[in-house]
């Protein structure tokens, strides 16, 4: 882990999205195992061959999951945020159960085409 990621989430306020950031960050790369990290606008950006593949970020009440070249995914109704086809944001709310091994795929399938 990067020096600067790990301050990041050495830093975020809430206990829960700790959690989730930590086993977000622990998922991503599982999904890619060459991935590269490193933090960019203020949030661990993944990347693979020097191209985004998924950022994390703690919000005021919620965790966030972007991947990126995810046009082509396919999740269940209601898991992504509105937005741009080739960006899909998964919004975490604290209480809220997270499929981990699920976006896993979708991250692997989004980073195959990297």
């Amino acid at each position: 882990m990067s020096r600067e990621v790990e301050d990041y989430l050495a830093n975020i306020n809430q206990p829960w999205q700790v959690e989730v950031c930590r086993s977000l960050h622990e998922m991503v790369h599982r999904a890619i195992p060459e991935v590269d990290e490193r933090l960019q606008y203020g949030k661990p950006h993944y990347l693979k061959g020097g191209k985004y593949a998924a950022v994390i970020g703690a919000a005021k009440g919620w965790v966030t999951l972007t991947i990126f070249n995810a046009a082509g995914l396919d999740a269940p109704a209601g898991l992504f945020e509105p937005g741009p086809p080739d960006r899909k944001t998964v919004k975490i709310k604290q209480g809220q159960a997270v499929d981990y091994d699920l976006l896993a795929g979708l991250v692997r399938r989004a980073a195959d085409g990297l």
